[in-house]
């Protein structure tokens, strides 16, 4: 039996020294774990920034975490977080991977894609440059010029961003896609321990206050394992209706949650301490 995996870490502000985490969800790739980490380190290594690559085993029944494992033996900045109760012979999905390796990542700055190798790392650092040249708080990939979807895709794709744009004011093109960058307190405060939630954290960004913009990312197709997605109406459309709905429920039941300690001077002098809210670009009225 291996030993337990160390608590994941739940702090806002990360040790010194570790500018980028980059995390990423595994449920059985053990044969892309090895490129993937591969192409990571060939990305990040030249850009001569502390980064560290987070992989979630999310409950895989093949070898992926022995890989990892394998792989981080001779990696300093690879690691590997375990889910720990998943069910049966399946992950937790998507959004609870995502949770967790947020919460083990020691980054300033966070970054996620897929670990299938359909998204490609070396667009992280053109992601990074525009971070900074905007001054926005994520950068979301938009794949969508890139895609070779059937016309069945296609179509639900569209509805979906008709759908999001009329009851969220998403006008985000690619939601979709998990290649993307942002400051650790956005990963942090992502309502991700609900199923299906990944799909909306570039509004849900919004919604809480910060600027989000987005940039052309490649895409490349599977090489190997399978999709962990279902097609088609009942496996995709009508559970994606139905976040589509709770998102809006929670946006409009979320409250300023802002404050400060006063101390004891100030309550002798009578003045009280406020945190103003941040008023950025795409909040929620």
């Amino acid at each position: 039996m291996p030993p337990p995996p160390a608590p994941a870490r739940d702090d806002a502000h990360p040790p010194e020294g570790v500018e980028l985490s980059v995390v990423a969800p595994a449920h059985n790739e053990e044969e892309n774990v090895e490129n993937l980490v591969r192409e990571v380190g060939d990305a990040l290594a030249p850009l001569g920034i502390a980064f560290e690559f987070v992989i979630v085993d999310d409950g895989s029944t093949d070898s992926t975490r022995a890989r990892v494992r394998e792989l981080a033996s001779t990696r300093p900045w690879l690691r590997c977080v375990a889910m720990t109760r998943t069910p049966p012979g399946k992950g937790c999905g998507q959004s609870a991977a995502f949770f967790a390796g947020f919460r083990a990542a020691r980054g300033r700055l966070v970054a996620t894609l897929d670990a299938d190798l359909q998204n490609d790392p070396a667009d992280i650092p053109a992601m990074l440059d525009l971070m900074r040249q905007t001054g926005a708080d994520m950068v979301q990939g938009d794949r969508s010029h890139a895609r070779k979807d059937n016309a069945v895709r296609r179509v639900g794709s569209i509805v979906g961003r008709k759908f999001r744009l009329w009851l969220l004011g998403d006008s985000i093109r690619d939601t979709g896609c998990s290649l993307r960058v942002m400051k650790r307190e956005i990963a942090l405060k992502l309502p991700l321990e609900f199923r299906g939630m990944h799909r909306f954290i570039p509004v849900t960004a919004r919604h809480l206050g910060y600027t989000v913009v987005e940039m052309r990312v490649n895409h490349r197709p599977r090489h190997a394992g399978q999709t962990k997605y279902g097609m088609g109406i009942v496996q995709r459309a009508l559970p994606g209706l139905v976040d589509l709905l709770a998102v809006r429920y929670m946006r409009n039941r979320r409250r300023a949650t802002d404050s400060a300690e006063v101390t004891p001077a100030a309550a002798r002098a009578g003045e009280s301490v406020r945190v103003a809210p941040r008023v950025r670009e795409g909040a929620a009225a």
